[in-house]
């Protein structure tokens, strides 16, 4: 029964030791690997400073940070001015009877401007060249549109426009109000020299037709 006893026990030495071999070697592996990525991590880190050799830093100027532009003042007060000259240059209050024509379409000229040239606008003598409807505007934005409507034809080089003001029947006491208004804000306008009564096939009572200046070369 010794004897077996000692079988056994020298039986598990041997596999003892076996595995401690084999634990032995599979670290000793594991070392060879770890070493061998480490080796190669290391040769691709010095792969570039190999090939380009020896450098030196590059010395910077002192840097300062770019400041964006400002950007362009927007011109407000000049804005306003605009705004508050176009509504002065218009006045509801002006008394414009005594510069009209008392003619069948109760006509405008400038000072200075012949009585032909009322004629010949009557007759068509300038084509229209553009028209301005003020139908279903208010007073205030009648004014408006008809002063910025005038200074942009100007502008334009345009002679000859049309102004439909409508025959006022829809208004109380079927009293042409806008008409009224239309013809004071018209002989306010310095680019205005003249203007009559459309013909007929143009509007008749309900619209006028008028003569602007020429645009006045500047300097």
């Amino acid at each position: 029964m010794a004897s077996g006893l000692r079988v056994h026990a020298l039986s598990d030495l041997r596999q003892i030791s076996a595995a401690l071999r084999r634990q032995r070697e599979m670290q000793q592996e594991q070392q060879r690997q770890h070493e061998a990525r480490r080796a190669a991590a290391e040769r691709e880190r010095n792969l570039f400073r190999h090939s380009i050799g020896q450098v030196q830093p590059l010395h910077h100027a002192p840097r300062v940070a770019a400041q964006p532009a400002p950007a362009a003042p927007v011109p407000l007060q000049l804005v306003l001015d605009e705004q508050r000259a176009l509504r002065e240059s218009i006045s509801d209050d002006f008394d414009v009877s005594s510069l009209l024509e008392t003619d069948e379409g109760l006509s405008y000229r400038q000072p200075g401007v012949g009585p032909e040239v009322a004629r010949k606008l009557r007759l068509g003598h300038w084509s229209i060249q553009a028209t301005l409807d003020l139908h279903g505007l208010r007073l205030d934005e009648a004014r408006e549109a008809l002063g910025g409507f005038i200074r942009l034809q100007h502008q334009r080089g345009v002679r000859c426009v049309r102004i439909v003001h409508g025959k006022g029947l829809g208004s109380p006491g079927r009293v042409p109000v806008l008409k009224v208004r239309v013809q004071r804000w018209l002989v306010q306008k310095k680019e205005v020299l003249a203007f009559v009564q459309a013909k007929a096939s143009d509007g008749g009572a309900g619209a006028v037709v008028v003569l602007l200046d020429r645009v006045r070369p500047r300097g």
